[in-house]
Order: structure tokens, then sequence, then C-alpha cells
């Protein structure tokens, strides 16, 4: 076997090709845009990546690339927990334990020379809400964002030593169904009437406002657990900014009780279900038309919840139930959505989870995040659960 790291064009073409090796005869994978990915690895168009760096490896083995490996460190997500902890992602292997451990043994050690005393995995290099989490069961094609993998990767990844910090659960929803649970419905209708509350649409033309608005809620509602990372207002420009083109406005919310910004929910269309229509990962000016003409044409027909906040002041008062309200009126005009996928919910937040089921969610898929302590003999301690 041969690791060698990616420094140039020609290795970086190879990193993107591994997975379609790995995943040739797998009729569930979608290949994710190959410029997404490398913008995660450009501090020029990822600002979350200027606080920290990151490494990538492809592995040969008789010749062939079988596997592929990014390490990263970030100053935002290192610091917040007990030891250093830094990144690894965008793994891809064959079945082949020696070759997974190998791709883990060349990240940890450049973690360690940068400081770092655990690692977690599979990550992205910014936001939870994408490229997060190993997929152990409810191996069908992905939502935007999520990620795939074969079911091999969970003994890979455990018998090199990662334990699970937490579980990853995404549920999924028809929330237009005359089925769903009508109690909770009109619970939330009474919510959504209330004096004092204010629900608003997102406008691009008025983000600035909506982004200090996001930071003040996400703040406030995370500032004291485990997974809390400082947000950089930058970071929800450029998402802004580079996802214009799938971004719905309504279907972002924000709710205020008397003008105080108190809950957010953020929704996106499934254009999983464009991209497998290029499976090759590129993009030009031609498949962009495509693209847009197939969004048109309502061939999407599932949106994907990325998050939803609200500040602990107001967690009990049903405003939760009361977007779902407010979302479901958006949902019964474009009634081409049949599906909502609700992901994903850590399973450090029973509340969550709580309303997710009370909605009429189905749990249909489970993703990890998993640790790695680079001191053995260390303690290994779980996600933290919300109380509250």
């Amino acid at each position: 076997m041969q690791l060698v790291e990616v420094t140039d064009k020609k290795l970086v073409d190879i990193f993107h090709q591994v997975p379609y090796a790995i995943y040739k005869d797998d009729e569930n994978w979608i290949p994710p845009l190959r410029m997404m990915i490398e913008d995660i690895f450009n501090p020029k168009k990822n600002n979350t990546l200027k606080k920290g760096d990151a490494c990538r490896w492809v592995i040969y083995k008789d010749g062939k690339a079988v596997g592929r490996i990014a390490a990263f460190h970030t100053s935002g997500y290192a610091g917040q927990f007990e030891q250093l902890t830094g990144g690894v992602g965008f793994f891809e292997s064959i079945d082949d334990q020696k070759v997974a451990t190998a791709l883990f043994d060349v990240a940890r050690d450049w973690l360690k020379k940068e400081g770092m005393e655990a690692m977690d995995g599979p990550i992205n290099i910014g936001e939870n809400f994408f490229n997060w989490g190993l997929l152990v069961d409810g191996f069908m094609p992905q939502g935007f964002g999520m990620n795939y993998h074969p079911p091999y990767y969970e003994k890979l990844w455990m018998d090199y030593g990662f334990q699970i910090y937490y579980r990853q659960f995404s549920y999924h929803l028809n929330i237009t169904s005359p089925d769903l649970p009508q109690r909770f419905w009109k619970i939330a209708a009474w919510m959504a009437k209330k004096p004092g509350y204010r629900f608003e649409q997102f406008r691009f033309k008025k983000s600035e406002k909506y982004i200090n608005d996001f930071i003040t809620i996400y703040d406030k509602a995370w500032k004291k657990h485990d997974n809390y990372k400082q947000i950089d207002p930058q970071d929800l420009r450029d998402m802004i900014n580079q996802s214009k083109m799938i971004l719905e406005e309504d279907f972002i919310w924000f709710v205020y009780h008397n003008d105080e910004p108190i809950a957010f929910f953020m929704m996106v269309p499934d254009i999983n279900q464009l991209i497998r229509y290029f499976p090759n990962g590129r993009l030009n000016f031609w498949k962009m038309l495509k693209m847009i003409y197939l969004k048109r044409k309502k061939v999407i027909n599932r949106c994907r919840v990325l998050v939803m906040g609200v500040v602990p002041k107001f967690q009990k008062s049903g405003i939760e139930s009361a977007i779902f309200y407010q979302l479901r009126q958006v949902l019964l005009k474009k009634d081409w959505y049949n599906e909502m996928e609700l992901s994903w919910v850590g399973d450090f937040n029973p509340k969550m989870i709580s309303i997710f089921e009370a909605v009429g969610g189905r749990r249909a898929k489970t993703h990890l995040t998993l640790r790695y302590l680079f001191d053995r003999q260390k303690d290994f301690k779980r996600s933290s659960i919300i109380d509250g």
C-alpha cells in the first residue's frame, strides 16, 4: 500500500474518483457535486477553514486508488471539548481493515502534530447539517447534504477504535397527510395565533437582519451544550450566497415574541433528486440550465429540514409545533412536495425527538458521530443530554 498526500490537480481528481469505484454497483449512492466539496477545502470559499487547516490523502493498493480521507481542525470546533478535537471526513475505502487503518493512522498522526488530542468523524469542515455522520441504518438514497456509506464502513471505524459520541436520527414525514395526529395540529394552530407572537418568512433582501436574528437565537439555544460553536456571520452570508439557486424563501421561518427573535426553522428542497441526473458530479452552464428546468418542472418532491432552534425560555411554549403549522400551510399550496425529511436530530436532544414523533415523523435513518481519543487510557464521555 502507498499513501499519497493530495497536493496537485491530478491527485485532487483521483480524490474525487475514489468513491465511484466504491459505489459503482450501489444504486442508492448519489455523487456529491465536486465543486461543493472543493469549496469546503478552499479557505477563500469556506470561512471556517480560515481559522484552521486541512490535509487530504489517497491510498493505493496494487497500483489502484482504493481509499481516501481528509483530516482538519478549526479553532471553533477544537476548543469546545475537554480535549482539543480535530476532525476526519470524506472517508472512503474498500472493505479492507488494513486500508482503513492506514487512512485513520495518517489522519491521527497529522492531527497529533497539529496539537489535537482526539478526532471526530466522519464530520465536515463547517456546519454539521452537511456531510456529517456515518450511515448505519436506512440504506436508501440520502437527502441533499446527508452522508451515504456502505454497511461495512461501521465495522471499519469501530474496529479501529472509534466510539459512539452520539447518534443522529432522521425522520420522514408527509406533512400534508390527513392521517397525521389531529390533536397536534389543533394545538399548533392555537399556538400560531396567540397574541404577541409573529411568524416571518425569510427574504433575501433582508438577509442581514435574519442573519443577526439567527445568531441571537442560536447562541441562546445552544451555548451551554457540547455541540455549540460560535457562528461567524460571514459563514451564513457565504452559505446564503452560494445556495440562492436552491433556497426557497418560504421554507425558512423566524418567530418573534414582542419583536424579540425566539426561534428559527430552515428547510431546503432535496436537490439530490436533480443531482442524480448528473452522475459525474460536475456542473457546467448547460447542466445548470437543465437543473433549473427540472426544478421548475417540479421533479423535486422531497424537502429536508436543516436546522431548527428555539431559545430556552420558549422551549416549553409550543413554538415548535406552531412553526410546523405555518410550514404546513406552505406545503399544502406546493402539493408536489409529498415528503419532508427531518434531519438530523441527535440522541442528546430528547425534546426535539419527541416533537418529531408527535408531528407524525417516522424514524428512517441513523447516522453516528464517532470519536477517537489519542490517549487510549483516557475515559471516554458521550455527548451530554440537553435537559430543561
